[in-house]
Parts: structure tokens; C-alpha cells; sequence
């Protein structure tokens, strides 16, 4: 096993996955970690696996910048990606990022998550009622991907009426973010982007005409933070309003979808948690925490160092992209007791899923929330809930989760 972990390890190249790989990554970065916690890439960037070195990151804004500008510039062009994802509020620095970061978080507050929780009941029992009366249920498609979709459309008061085409527009400019790309996903991506950006103008015009309640509408709250003036930094252009609206609803929809879908399927390979968690539904908080921890919705974070950096005797330069390993410090034994099993029960669990420091997920009290009462009322309902296919997984290494689950629930 060593011989060949270390092979592992020095074989590994972002740039060239393999099948193996995205069907299973843990092998891989359990190999990296203990051979090569600091990797050297082939392409000139550092891969960090090590959950130490990942907090360190995370905690040093001034040392690792979010900033993409010059990462994405020869991968992007001078393309509407380019300027979506060096505009999103999670691919900048301070002081853009705070001022976006302040305004979105109003909308977040503990009360107004509360103030959801009944919404998403009902939500969450009508899709339960339609999967009862399916003879062929897809756990994605049918439950996980549109519990979501309806939350951050209500968040942004989105018609229901023009919700369709959310989904596949967000997978588009998400699947671009994946270390390699062809022409096609960059098509896809940028495509979605200019769709996403014309229909956005769209609504912004409608509520500017006429105003929401910004303790419960983040749009109208957005639109009327943009116009508070430069002196409480709080001013946010045109475009930034556009893209963070883009941003909210690509970072709130996949990674709770994949939350929920992963959740699911982890639990049918562990039945003894499954039938723990069943009988003792109270634990729904700390069995999503370890979901979370197990089986990260984002695997994948970049920083750009801007300052000379040690990481384990190794010393990087000023401009050096580092790739941040969510998936293998969420696994990491000196920080998990026996990381590669699923626990529900684990306390304390302060796994990265969420990042930490000043980028921390601004959504993540309202993802808890959705996989809580998702996963726990499912499980209610479907006790005997079964695979009845192959999975399909998303084959992307930065965003894990499934495209299919094929499922019977009676």
C-alpha cells in the first residue's frame, strides 16, 4: 500500500484526471497528504491537502488573495467569464468583498433564516408527496436540485414562472470553474452568463420600479445598498449588482443540492448511521455537519500568494496560485478521529466545507437549514428508501456531487 500511495501521490496532476479519480478522489488525496501535503503541480501552482495549512490560508487574507484577475485572465479571455468571476463577491478581497459580503449577510440574518423555516416545510412535504406518487424517482432531479432552486428564487423574488432556466445556466458557469475546460464548457459558460445577465437586467428594472421588502428580498436590498453612496462603502456598481446576484444563486443552488443528494446516497452505504439517524432523528444537526465533512459539496478553493510563504520547508513566491484541498483536509486524522467513516454522531466537527476566516459562506445557517429538513423528513417519509440504477456522478473534481440518482421509495 505505501509503495503505491506514494506513486500516487507523485503522479497526481490537476490538470489530468482520471475516471478513478472523480469516482473516488480520497484515495488520492489520502496519498497526497501523507506523502506530498505540499504539492508541486505541473503547471507551476501548489496543491495543499493538509487541513493545518488550508485553516492558515484561509485565515491569511493579506498572504492569499481571493483576487482572480490574473489567474483567470489566460484561462477566461477577455470573455463575460472572465468578468462574471472576477466580480463575484468569493473571487475578491477586501475591501470589494466586504462591502458586497455586509450587504448579502443583512438579508441572511438568523430571524430571517428563521422566518424561512415554514416556507421550506412545505416545500420540502409537497416534493415528498409527488415522489409518493412516482413508480420512477430521481433523487436530484425530483428533490434535491429543486428544494434550492425555489429558496434562492424566493430570496431574489424570482417569478416562478421564469425559475426554469436557473438550473442549467448555473451548472453551465459552475462547470467552467473545473481545472480544465474545453470549448465547448467555456461556450456553455459564457453563453450562460450573457442569458443569465439579460434576464437579470430585466428584474433588477422591475424592482427598482417597484421595491421589495429588503428584510426578506436580497435584490431589493442590493438594488437600495447601491444607492446609500461611496462614503459607507456600501455603493455597488451596475455590474457588481448583476454578478453577485449570478453569485448567490450558482453558490446557493449546487452546493445544497449536492449536500442533499450526497447525504442521501452516503447514508444507503452506511445503514447502520442511516438506521441511527432514523431512530434518532434529533441528531439531524451534527449527521448534516458530518455530510458536510464527509462528502464536501466544494472539494476545491484557490488562493494567489502575494508574499513570500513557508508551508513544510517549502517556500513559495510572491504569484504563486495554490490550490486548497477541501476534500482532504475534511480528512485529515489529525484534526478527525477515523476520518474515512461516516459518523453523525461526531462532535466536535469543524470541517472546511464551509471555507472559514473572512470568506467563510455567507448562505451556510440557510444550506444547514434546507439539509436539515430535507434529508430528516425524507427520511420520515422513505425509511425503506432504495438505489434502483448507478448513481451518475457529476464527473467535476471542484464541485462533488451526483447528476442522477435513480431511487425507488415506496
Amino acid at each position: 500500500m505505501n509503495a503505491s500511495a506514494r506513486e500516487l501521490a507523485a503522479g497526481f496532476d490537476i490538470e489530468k484526471l482520471t475516471g478513478e479519480f472523480y469516482a473516488d478522489p480520497y484515495p488520492t488525496y489520502r496519498a497526497l497528504r501523507e506523502h506530498e501535503p505540499v504539492k508541486r503541480m505541473p503547471n507551476g501552482s501548489w496543491f495543499l491537502t493538509r487541513y493545518d495549512d488550508l485553516v492558515g490560508a484561509y485565515k491569511n487574507t493579506k498572504a492569499y488573495s481571493s483576487d482572480k484577475k490574473k489567474e483567470f485572465a489566460p484561462k477566461y479571455g477577455a470573455s463575460l467569464l472572465y468578468e462574471h468571476h472576477t466580480t463575484s463577491l468569493v473571487f475578491n478581497d477586501p475591501p470589494a468583498h466586504t462591502r458586497v459580503r455586509r450587504l448579502i449577510m443583512g438579508a441572511l440574518s438568523p430571524r430571517a433564516i428563521a422566518a424561512m423555516e415554514p416556507d421550506l416545510v412545505a416545500l420540502v412535504d409537497g416534493l415528498l408527496d409527488a415522489l409518493a406518487a412516482k413508480a420512477r424517482v430521481d433523487l436530484i432531479d425530483d428533490f434535491a436540485a429543486a428544494i434550492p432552486i425555489e429558496v434562492i428564487g424566493n430570496l431574489l423574488d424570482v417569478p416562478h414562472e421564469e425559475r426554469e432556466p436557473l438550473r442549467d445556466w448555473s451548472l453551465a458557469i459552475l462547470g467552467a470553474l473545473e481545472p480544465v475546460i474545453g470549448p465547448e464548457a467555456f461556450a456553455r459558460g459564457n453563453n450562460a452568463v450573457k442569458d443569465f445577465l439579460g434576464y437579470l437586467e430585466i428584474l433588477v428594472a422591475r424592482r427598482r420600479a417597484k421595491p421589495g421588502n429588503p428584510e426578506r428580498d436580497v435584490l431589493t436590498r442590493l438594488i437600495q445598498g447601491e444607492g446609500k453612496g461611496e462614503d459607507n462603502g456600501e455603493r455597488l456598481t451596475e455590474k457588481e449588482l448583476l454578478h453577485n446576484c449570478i453569485f448567490l444563486l450558482n453558490a446557493g443552488h449546487e452546493t445544497t443540492t449536492n449536500l442533499i443528494g450526497n447525504g442521501l446516497v452516503a447514508l444507503l452505504g452506511n445503514p447502520a448511521q442511516k438506521q441511527r439517524l432514523i431512530e434518532h432523528p434529533d441528531m439531524i444537526k451534527t449527521a448534516v455537519e458530518e455530510i458536510l465533512r464527509f462528502e464536501s459539496s466544494n472539494q476545491l478553493g484557490n488562493r494567489m500568494t502575494t508574499e513570500q510563504v513557508e508551508l513544510g520547508g517549502v517556500a513559495l513566491v510572491p504569484g504563486t496560485p495554490v490550490t486548497l484541498c477541501i476534500g482532504a483536509a475534511n480528512r485529515d486524522p489529525l484534526q478527525f478521529n477515523d476520518p474515512e467513516n461516516l459518523d453523525i454522531g461526531r462532535n466536535p466537527n469543524r470541517h472546511l466545507a464551509f471555507a472559514t476566516g473572512a470568506h467563510q459562506c455567507a448562505g451556510m445557517a440557510l444550506a444547514r437549514l434546507e439539509g436539515a429538513i430535507a434529508i430528516s423528513r425524507f427520511l420520515a417519509r422513505f425509511p425503506g428508501y432504495a438505489l434502483n440504477g448507478a448513481p451518475l456522478r457529476g464527473g467535476r473534481a471542484r464541485f462533488r456531487g451526483f447528476l442522477k440518482v435513480p431511487c425507488a421509495v415506496g
